[in-house]
């Protein structure tokens, strides 16, 4: 599922000649969750992949056809319709000048480029093949928007649907029942069990509600411990990979990302110790990042790549198969790439088959709501009507 250059490759285009790159001022390392949380930031503005990958494919176009970086990114800047990328842009042009590499200028800008986006620039500062690196950065990140757009279509219909049903019951609840009650209280009707079981329900939500709103917030919290700590996301990894369908989901989506960068890298001439560390980095799932880590210390002890990758056992036999004919024929881009497709269309038909099982759940579930609500009140009145015949 990148550093600047149109210099030779033992300049980095990024900054004057003879000036000496300066790393980022301490006060602008990535804030941590406590100290956003401290200063409101807990949602801050992000730029689009979108005009991240427009970006990185403009940029590929000027350094490949010559054109300085710094030039470059005036051009670019100037015709940038994204206010927060143009801001990032403007502060990326002066620390520039100001003699640090592209991607320390970049690193200072998590809210524009992610980690894996600076560990490829980092490297490619190494191997001075940006307008390459750039351009398939832009590749990469177009086709994780196509995977996201195809994720968005295929779960929009029941999702909308499961909403719209989840409205309904509580307006019913809310609103509707209670008046039912009152009328089945003045009859002093036997009401059969579906009607008491519902009206008890629209009872405890009234009256109770609070206890509800109480639930809701504990979710909330270890939802946002879930996935803003490190322990919360090494458990919610953990659990996630294990799910029927999802997991394989998941699986298959950071496989694809692994070989894809690693691929990309391996292509571009950066040290398979360094690429592999790169990759890693840009792995989200904490499971995959644990393994791969294993992996590059057995890798640096001289275990080569495919035996540390095979004992994670986190790759399934076919991928283990083509590191393995990689490794051993000099090939490992063209496997890794190979592997990437295959993963990706794999991904595909899982993401299809999960829509065909998803829609048709929720269209139950929804069905047997309703059916319920339905079978409970008309249950009470020809209870009730039979009650007054009698």
């Amino acid at each position: 599922m990148t550093v600047d250059e149109n210099v030779p490759s033992d300049a980095v285009a990024a900054a004057p000649a003879g000036a000496v790159p300066e790393p980022a001022p301490e006060g602008e390392k990535r804030p941590n969750f406590l100290s956003r949380l401290m200063n409101f930031e807990l949602t801050p503005e992000r730029v689009p992949r979108r005009d991240l990958m427009h970006f990185s494919r403009q940029m590929s176009v000027f350094i490949k056809a010559g054109i300085p970086i710094l030039e470059a990114i005036e051009a670019i800047t100037d015709e940038m319709g994204n206010k927060k990328l143009k801001h990032v842009l403007d502060d990326i042009d002066k620390r520039l000048r100001s003699g640090q590499t592209f991607a320390d200028a970049a690193a200072a800008h998590p809210e524009a480029f992610p980690d894996f986006y600076i560990g490829i620039l980092r490297s490619a500062e190494l191997t001075g093949n940006l307008d390459e690196v750039l351009f398939r950065l832009s590749e990469y990140i177009e086709r994780d928007l196509t995977a996201r757009r195809r994720i968005t279509s295929a779960l929009t219909y029941p999702i909308a649907v499961l909403a719209l049903s989840m409205v309904v019951v509580v307006v019913l609840t809310v609103y509707v029942l209670p008046k039912f009650e009152t009328f089945f209280a003045s009859l002093n009707a036997k009401l059969p069990l579906p009607t008491r079981i519902l009206l008890s329900i629209a009872h405890f939500i009234t009256h109770r509600w609070y206890v509800i709103a109480g639930v809701g917030v504990i979710l909330i919290g270890i939802a946002v411990w879930l996935w803003k700590a490190e322990g919360g996301r090494a458990v919610r990894d953990r659990v996630v990979l294990k799910l029927p369908v999802i997991g394989d989901l998941v699986q298959f989506a950071v496989l694809e990302r692994f070989c894809r960068i690693l691929s990309s890298m391996v292509l571009s001439g950066v040290p398979l110790p360094q690429a592999l560390t790169v990759t890693t980095e840009a792995i989200q799932n904490d499971v995959y990042r644990r393994g791969l880590a294993d992996a590059q210390q057995a890798m640096v002890r001289g275990e080569g790549l495919a035996g540390p990758l095979a004992e994670t056992g986190l790759f399934p036999a076919a991928a283990r198969q083509m590191f393995r004919v990689g490794e051993a024929t000099g090939s490992l881009d063209s496997q890794l790439e190979t592997a990437a497709t295959f993963f990706d269309r794999e991904l595909e038909y899982k993401l299809k088959r999960f829509a065909d099982l998803f829609e048709p759940a929720v269209i139950i579930f929804v069905g047997l709501v309703v059916g319920f609500v339905a079978i409970a009140l008309v249950s009470a009145m020809y209870g009730i009507f039979r009650q007054v015949d009698v």
